[in-house]
């Protein structure tokens, strides 16, 4: 067992927590931070020490474990405490700085639905409660005066860039299935290699992610998606992702056999993904922008690729890849809108980028043209010339929203009470509205409200 301080670093732990810890420890009980609180504390102070990149992440919750039992902590508390997992030996304590989860040390039993264990016993032993974790690098815990409780190497693993399981890979896997996922996302976000047996383990129980809810998979992936190291993560386990998406397999190792592509289409659009902001709707929209290719594929007289359609058939895999997942409509929409404009030309006019901002808006049209700049650049060297392109769009937008550029209904100069006065009635007024927009937005008519008006009435 390892057992030292942790090195004094850029994070410490909140006044609220060192708070519900000293009462635990005046009440007789052991008390310790733990999981990913820790991780993400030990990682700030390694980069700090050797100024790597990427930067801090601050701990999303802050989670203490306990040798006291459920209702000791919640009599230790008194109304502070809500008894929200009781079943699991867990009470949420209100402090200062937000609500903070309470657990017994505990043991789990056996797993029988891939996910949960169906029953669990509480210990007064530290050491057991961390050997049913996931991770080594989750399975450390530190109390208010540093020292770091670390049996399985946790430290060690984070200093060396491993990922590695606590125990047989095998078995951890096997108990809860999403720890695949979980797994895969640590690396992408924290950029830790996978220790070999816990790589191959991924690969060898993928298939238990079948027995996993669609609304569970979709929180892991997303996360994944994001992280700094997703593209490394999913280029060495697209067989995971095609337990889910299935559509993603044929994908793998197509060769466009077209001089503008470099890279098969899985790779393709991994290196797009990379080249995004970690934006969800973005990362995911650059992933299946190409989904579509393998079928959309052709070969001409001069045994070059082409994939005519190609959008319109990936826009119809990825809505339902994503509805699968039981993604929110307003994210899928979004996503399967960029997929469906990630070929379209935007001419460089004030007509053009004028006609996709009335379209899209300004945020969907900003990721549309972060989508194109990636999709650009995960092609041949020698094809990448759009760059330029690109940027001048961009460069149009921002002076046609500096200007103040009619794009929108509700920046006419008229609006519907200024027909339903010129007589218009019902659906009428809309597609009159919507015909001054078209005009305005195409530099027809000036967005001013004598002007508009003289056209309906001339119309």
């Amino acid at each position: 067992m390892q057992q030292k301080k942790a090195v004094s670093g850029m994070l410490s732990i909140p006044e609220g927590v060192r708070a519900l810890l000293e009462t635990l420890e005046a009440a007789g009980y052991e008390a310790w931070c733990v999981g990913g609180c820790v991780r993400d504390m030990l990682l700030a102070d390694l980069r700090m020490l050797n100024g790597a990149q990427p930067p801090v992440r601050e701990p999303e919750d802050w989670d203490v474990t306990t040798s006291a039992l459920p209702e000791e902590t919640l009599a230790v508390f008194g109304d502070r405490a809500l008894p929200t997992g009781l079943k699991h030996g867990t009470v949420t304590v209100r402090t200062a700085d937000g609500p903070a989860e309470v657990t017994t040390y505990r043991l789990d039993g056996a797993y029988r639905d891939r996910r949960h264990p169906e029953s669990v016993t509480f210990t007064r032993s530290l050491e057991e409660d961390l050997a049913r974790r996931d991770f080594t690098v989750n399975a450390m815990a530190l109390n208010l005066r540093g020292e770091l409780r670390d049996p399985f190497g946790g430290r060690r693993d984070l200093e060396n860039g491993d990922l590695r399981c606590v125990g047989a890979p095998d078995r951890r896997f096997q108990e809860d299935a999403l720890r695949i996922l979980r797994g895969m996302r640590f690396s992408a976000a924290l950029g830790l290699d996978e220790e070999d047996e816990t790589g191959r383990a991924i690969d060898r129980n993928r298939e238990l992610l079948r027995e996993i809810a669609p609304e569970r998979i979709q929180a892991e992936l997303t996360k994944l998606l994001c992280g700094r190291y997703a593209k490394e993560v999913l280029d060495n386990h697209p067989g995971v992702v095609g337990v889910f998406w299935p559509e993603a397999l044929p994908m793998v190792g197509f060769d466009q056999r077209n001089i503008h592509h470099c890279y098969d289409v899985w790779n393709h659009s991994t290196v797009a993904l990379a080249n995004t902001p970690p934006i969800p709707e973005l990362r995911c929209a650059a992933l299946l922008h190409d989904i579509g290719k393998p079928a959309a594929f052709t070969l001409d007289e001069d045994g070059v690729g082409h994939f005519y359609g190609h959008a319109a058939a990936s826009v119809e895999l990825a809505d339902g890849m994503l509805r699968r997942l039981k993604f929110p409509n307003d994210f899928r929409e979004r996503v399967v809108r960029l997929v469906a404009w990630h070929d379209r030309d935007i001419p460089r006019t004030d007509r053009g980028v004028g006609r996709a901002l009335r379209r899209l808006g300004e945020e969907e049209l900003r990721l549309l043209l972060a989508l194109k700049r990636a999709d650009n650049l995960a092609q041949a060297s020698a094809y990448r010339g759009r760059q330029a392109e690109i940027a001048l769009a961009e460069e149009i937008l921002d002076r046609l929203l500096a200007e103040n550029a009619c794009f929108s209904l509700k920046q006419l100069a008229v609006n519907g009470n200024d027909l339903t006065a010129l007589g218009l009635r019902g659906p009428a007024v809309g597609r009159a509205l919507e015909t001054l927009l078209s005009k305005v937005v195409d530099g027809e008519l000036p967005n001013q409200r004598a002007a508009l008006l003289k056209f309906v009435t001339e119309s």
